[in-house]
């Protein structure tokens, strides 16, 4: 969706390889591999196919980043995932994110404003053809469209036509997490609306690099959000949460020791872009 290095790292590419990643000698930390992905839509048959096949796909490398201080972990500032109510943080947030419909594919994003501003992954919108769809928690599918993007840190806002009284994400300070805090992702894998997973914040500051959209497109590298809840293609652009219900990241990568012949799934380990960095884009956007 590879352990906490400290030091300086250099940079490193690896080929795609399927299952497993071989260390290189002498001996430094391996790339993990990234998917940026939106998903197809989901059918009983790939259901099926799921459970009985093996998941693979192609995908590139990059190395960490040299971990900040905010990397260590304050028992006085974790939050015990046994004591968060997540129904409740489920309600508060899932109006807030949407789903984004395009072809046969399928993406995720978060409302920003009550007429219809959404802020989603760059990728999605790209992968799109400008024929976009929103369906909002409500279960209204309604026409949106692209109002801008920043490929440069893999994020877009989009319009929804016609809508009014939507419920925006709060944002969080992304700079006050805290590796072990408990989270929740939000989103649509596969088409699977309002679907919901926990777990924690599992590293700061991790550096990805994925492929920019397109053959001739530059790769986008930036300092993420690390965890474990269980990420998919499909969740990108959806919402990263804190047990308070507020958006610490955009949900965009997921690492998933894969070849290219097919589709990555998660293995616990993701990657959200900070809410911070989200928030300045978002006004640069505007």
């Amino acid at each position: 969706m590879m352990a906490v290095h400290r030091g300086v790292m250099t940079e490193q590419s690896f080929p795609a390889m399927s299952g497993s990643l071989v260390e290189p000698q002498p001996a430094v930390a391996p790339a993990p591999k990234f998917w940026r992905r939106t998903a197809p839509m989901l059918t009983a048959a790939a259901l099926v196919a799921g459970l009985f096949g093996g998941v693979t796909g192609a995908v590139i490398a990059s190395p960490d980043a040299t971990p900040s201080a905010a990397s260590s972990v304050s028992a006085q500032t974790v939050v015990n995932q046994s004591t968060v109510d997540w129904t409740s943080v489920a309600s508060k947030v899932l109006p807030s994110v949407v789903q984004v419909n395009f072809a046969n594919g399928v993406g995720s994003g978060v409302i920003l404003s009550q007429d219809g501003q959404i802020l989603t992954n760059n990728h999605v919108v790209a992968s799109s053809g400008g024929q976009l769809t929103v369906k909002l928690n409500d279960g209204r599918e309604v026409p949106a469209t692209v109002v801008s993007t920043d490929p440069s840190s893999d994020l877009a806002v989009i319009k929804a036509s016609g809508v009014s009284g939507l419920t925006p994400i709060k944002w969080a300070d992304s700079d006050s997490v805290k590796v072990g805090d408990a989270v929740m992702a939000i989103g649509s894998p596969s088409g699977l609306q309002g679907t919901v997973t926990t777990g924690i914040v599992s590293a700061l500051d991790r550096k990805v690099t994925v492929p920019g959209e397109g053959r001739r497109a530059s790769s986008v590298s930036y300092q993420a959000i690390q965890t474990d809840a269980s990420i998919n293609p499909g969740n990108s652009g959806g919402a990263l949460v804190n047990a308070a219900g507020e958006l610490i990241g955009i949900n965009s990568a997921i690492y998933s020791p894969a070849s290219s012949s097919g589709e990555a799934g998660s293995v616990g380990i993701g990657f959200a872009i900070p809410s911070n960095t989200a928030k300045q884009i978002v006004g640069s956007l505007g």
